[in-house]
């Protein structure tokens, strides 16, 4: 359980992230550089079924929630925020960002997307209330396999990229840059927006959210 205080700051900093999050993959689909590894899978999804890449990835999160049960996981009120909060805000920032064809501008809007994904990682991880549902799938597998973090990610992030590439996912530099970036910049700023911890005895108000699945230790 989380010591932290702070419920009103924990409670925007876990929708300010969710929402930048979103945005910013948007902006990585737009530069069409390659995605993120689960929005590779979301992108091949959304071009094989017609619905937007918003869409795809509310579905696909719901559905790997009902795998937490098997897996005993119990989600937070980040969880269930991180399934819709995501789609809705990619699908709404594609719709405000235009196609880009210049490389010029791409590969700025790639840069910007992984950078403002990092801050997005750690704004949401450090408001405590629940991993996401693909990071809970990790740690879940991680608890019932005793296969590390690592391990595991990797296995099932390779599955998802191979997946959505064969779908007609985007796969390019952006994901190999995305995948070895992340991490440390999740990490810078998950302690610029880290949460003061409450004083001693107050009530705990949401589960830890597992950083590791993100941060691969």
């Amino acid at each position: 359980m989380s010591s932290q205080g702070h419920p009103g700051r924990r409670l925007i900093q876990l929708y300010a992230g969710l929402v930048l999050y979103g945005a910013s993959s948007a902006l990585l689909v737009r530069a069409g550089l390659g995605t993120e590894p689960w929005n590779v899978l979301h992108q091949g999804l959304a071009r094989r079924t017609g619905l937007t890449i918003g869409t795809v990835s509310i579905l696909v999160g719901a559905a790997v929630l009902l795998l937490w049960i098997p897996l005993r996981q119990r989600p937070g009120l980040g969880t269930v925020s991180n399934v819709f909060v995501l789609g809705l805000a990619m699908d709404g920032t594609l719709a405000l960002v235009p196609d880009v064809r210049s490389l010029a501008v791409r590969v700025p809007l790639l840069a910007a997307g992984i950078v403002l994904n990092g801050a997005a990682t750690g704004l949401y991880i450090a408001a405590s209330f629940g991993p996401g549902p693909r990071d809970g799938l990790m740690t879940g597998l991680h608890r019932r396999t005793g296969r590390s973090i690592r391990l595991t990610r990797t296995v099932v992030e390779v599955a998802v990229v191979v997946t959505g590439f064969l779908l007609g996912g985007t796969v390019g530099i952006g994901t190999v840059l995305y995948a070895v970036s992340i991490g440390p910049l999740a990490q810078r700023f998950l302690r610029v927006f880290a949460v003061p911890a409450a004083p001693a005895g107050s009530t705990a108000v949401a589960g830890a959210t597992p950083a590791g699945a993100i941060l691969r230790p």
